[in-house]
């Protein structure tokens, strides 16, 4: 799936938004950050995006479900955006989830709707809009 100028800009700030949650703990494993700057080299992250969105990121703060859920979201699809969904990914997703007061099943309905969308003739913004229904249909958001 090809990606819109704006869905990159989402993205990456979903990213930067982890980073930011992995940095602000006093320890941090090594197989956290590896996975993190392997994200980043992924998106293209540069200095310039850090910058960008470094104003940005230290003061946003979730406080709406559907922005909590879109930011996990954009997390499962640049996991998925490499071909390649490696345990520590997984595992980044679930605490990410956690973090944000998610459901962490959603990880795997997100990833399920994401990896089948080509086969069923879907496009990105056709999986948003069925994730966005279905976060709607069990009460997630309003």
């Amino acid at each position: 799936m090809q990606l819109t100028p704006e869905e990159i800009s989402s993205v990456k700030d979903s990213y930067i938004q982890i980073l930011k949650l992995f940095l602000s703990k006093e320890v941090v494993e090594t197989k956290y950050i590896t996975c993190l700057l392997k994200w980043g080299v992924h998106l293209n992250v540069n200095v310039q995006d850090i910058k960008a969105y470094e104003s940005i990121a230290l003061r946003k703060e979730f406080t709406d479900t559907a922005d909590k859920a879109r930011s996990l979201y954009n997390l499962v699809y640049m996991i998925y955006l490499d071909d390649v969904v490696e345990d520590i990914e997984l595992e980044i997703a679930i605490l990410y989830a956690r973090e944000l007061g998610i459901d962490t099943s959603l990880v795997g309905d997100f990833f399920k709707a994401i990896a089948t969308a080509p086969f069923d003739g879907r496009n990105a913004r056709d999986v948003r809009n069925e994730i966005h229904d279905y976060l709607k249909l069990y009460g997630m958001i309003d």
